[in-house]
């Protein structure tokens, strides 16, 4: 069976990551041969839509079944009307949530588990014309909760979202800037050896 797995890194040893839409990279996992593919998530820097984009990207590559931390409605329909279902993962490497799934320790999910958009309002873009952002994203990342914590409850009504959690969801969030500051600082570079 191919699944895939959210990552913040390519490979069986890279950290899980609980972020579907807008993870740093999809693991593709063939759970008999152990075979591994890992591709960087084309949806990351969308401007909207990730979650749905994200969905049809592990579709159409083949996923029989996902696992992530949380999933929005949008992308949980999308999977869900393609017949791949949903499992949730809590930490761990890949190979870890890997063979967790192949024991049948992870929970699938009856829906989504956290809000629509809630990719959105990162700072990773220029604004929304509306005067607030300034442009350039200024105070956005200093003052925005990660989105995933809005809303969201576990199966007692208290919060599914721990910690642990915000803290990785925020170190991939951070993984996501660092490599886009590093691709804006190489093209700047190379503008400015072409003047």
């Amino acid at each position: 069976m191919k699944i895939v797995v959210t990552a913040e890194g390519a490979g069986l040893e890279a950290p899980a990551s609980r972020v579907f839409g807008r993870c740093e990279t999809y693991v593709f996992v063939e759970t008999d041969s152990m075979a591994v593919e890992s591709v960087e998530n084309p949806a990351i820097n969308s401007a909207s839509g990730a979650g749905i984009e994200a969905a049809q990207f592990v579709v159409e590559q083949g996923a029989e079944t996902v696992v992530t931390g949380n999933v929005g409605p949008n992308a949980f329909s999308v999977l869900e009307a393609s017949g791949v279902p949903v499992y949730l993962l809590q930490e761990g490497t890949v190979g870890e949530v890997v063979e967790a799934f192949k024991e049948g320790q992870l929970a699938e999910a009856g829906g989504a588990t956290g809000p629509a958009h809630a990719g959105m309002g990162r700072g990773g873009g220029m604004g929304r014309g509306m005067g607030r952002g300034r442009g350039m994203a200024r105070g956005t990342l200093r003052d925005a909760a990660p989105a995933s914590t809005a809303g969201t409850t576990g199966p007692e009504g208290g919060s599914a979202v721990t910690r642990e959690d915000e803290i990785a969801e925020l170190q991939g969030m951070a993984a996501a800037l660092r490599r886009q500051l590093a691709e804006v600082m190489e093209r700047l570079d190379q503008l400015e050896k072409e003047a």
